[in-house]
């Protein structure tokens, strides 16, 4: 039997406090909340200096954790490896990846990480993909949370994943997303997707564009441009 520390990130998400009770309730113990800081990459770094050993759970402020997650059966992670990722299930497009998912991560890999769009793919070390889903992403709870999921996970596929995952694999992923019907604020999360393949797609020889993928005021200035000011506050 294992027991790790554990922290909820959450930034406006409108659910975060339902899903942080949610979290203890499942893990156990007193789950720590980081919120509200600007800069995700400042966040993620932050989240080392809020636990007291060096590996623990990481949540993003809209995981809901599934009840019948046992952290107890939760293995430490192997030397090398800087963090392991469990599969959420996706609430508008079915599919099931590590998108979103519930993070075992060491403090130190934090600590150390380098510079990449998709932040924790910059982590030192291995990442582990585990086959158990732990969840649901419920990022969907808002018309601008729906789309800028869509928006910021499709510009990462469009452009190449930083993860090493396969081409066909992120088109197929990619294709998921631009065809978003079910579950709410859905056709936002499908509008979200296509603009992202889009921006990727026009700014593939500007890499300092992507930056802005991990700014929340761009974010929320685009989708208001776009769509107009539909944006649900945290």
């Amino acid at each position: 039997m294992n027991s790790f520390d554990a922290v909820l990130l959450s930034y406006d998400e409108p659910m975060a406090t339902a899903l942080h009770s949610r979290l203890q309730r499942t893990l156990g113990g007193t789950v720590k909340r980081l919120h509200g800081v600007h800069g995700m990459r400042r966040a993620y770094r932050l989240c080392a200096e809020v636990v007291d050993h060096e590996q623990f759970f990481l949540a993003d402020g809209d995981f809901a954790i599934d009840a019948s997650f046992d952290p107890a059966t939760v293995e430490p992670l192997d030397e090398g490896v800087s963090m392991r990722v469990w599969r959420a299930v996706n609430p508008v497009n079915g599919l099931t990846y590590g998108y979103g998912g519930l993070k075992l991560v060491r403090r130190s890999a934090l600590r150390e990480m380098g510079e990449a769009v998709d932040v924790l793919a910059a982590l030192p070390g291995r990442i582990e993909f585990a086959q158990q889903t732990a969840g649901i992403t419920r990022f969907n709870q808002s018309p601008f949370h729906a789309w800028k999921a869509g928006f910021r996970e499709c510009v990462m596929l469009a452009r190449g994943s930083e993860y090493g995952m396969a081409d066909d694999d992120s088109r197929q992923r990619v294709e998921a997303w631009t065809k978003s019907r079910s579950g709410e604020f859905a056709p936002y999360a499908a509008a979200g997707a296509r603009e992202g393949v889009a921006f990727a797609k026009e700014f593939a020889r500007a890499p300092g564009q992507f930056d802005h993928l991990n700014d929340p005021t761009w974010l929320r200035e685009r989708f208001t441009a776009a769509h107009g000011d539909q944006a649900v506050a945290g």
